[in-house]
């Protein structure tokens, strides 16, 4: 699949490639991230140890990766705040995870971003909710018209 060609000269593309997760429960995640949230295996590897990990395809290219490591424990606070993927219709799509079983951490609401970017001073209407992931991390769906 050719992918355009970014707007980020200093790149030389630029735009958002993938976020890696580590996960603890292989077929959980699968399971989660592949019928729940619709993302497609696109690569698969494994690790010289043995692990397992995938790119998964979020949808317009952007990937989600998992590396399998069965040590690994949930931080409760690390650097990586949230994940957001967009969405048409955050409720259904807060609706599916919530069916999974995921824990919804901020039920579907509108907000309005007060937009402080010169010369763009108007506020950004979105809609969003948070839930937690199958390995604790937290998801955002966001939904807009301007991002």
């Amino acid at each position: 699949m050719t992918r355009p060609t970014g707007s980020n000269t200093a790149l030389g593309g630029g735009g958002l490639h993938h976020v890696a997760l580590k996960t603890r429960d292989w077929d959980k995640s699968m399971a989660f991230y592949g019928d729940v949230m619709g993302f497609v295996p696109r690569v698969a590897w494994s690790m010289p140890n043995g692990n397992r990990a995938t790119m998964l395809d979020t949808g317009e290219g952007n990937y989600l990766e998992i590396f399998e490591d069965p040590a690994y424990e949930s931080q409760a606070d690390g650097a990586l705040l949230h994940l957001a993927i967009r969405t048409s219709d955050v409720t259904a799509a807060t609706e599916r995870v919530r069916a999974a079983g995921m824990t919804i951490t901020m039920e579907p609401k509108d907000v309005a971003i007060a937009n402080t970017a010169p010369g763009l001073g108007a506020p950004v209407p979105v809609r969003i909710s948070f839930f937690r992931g199958p390995n604790g991390e937290i998801w955002e769906f966001f939904q807009n018209e301007l991002t």
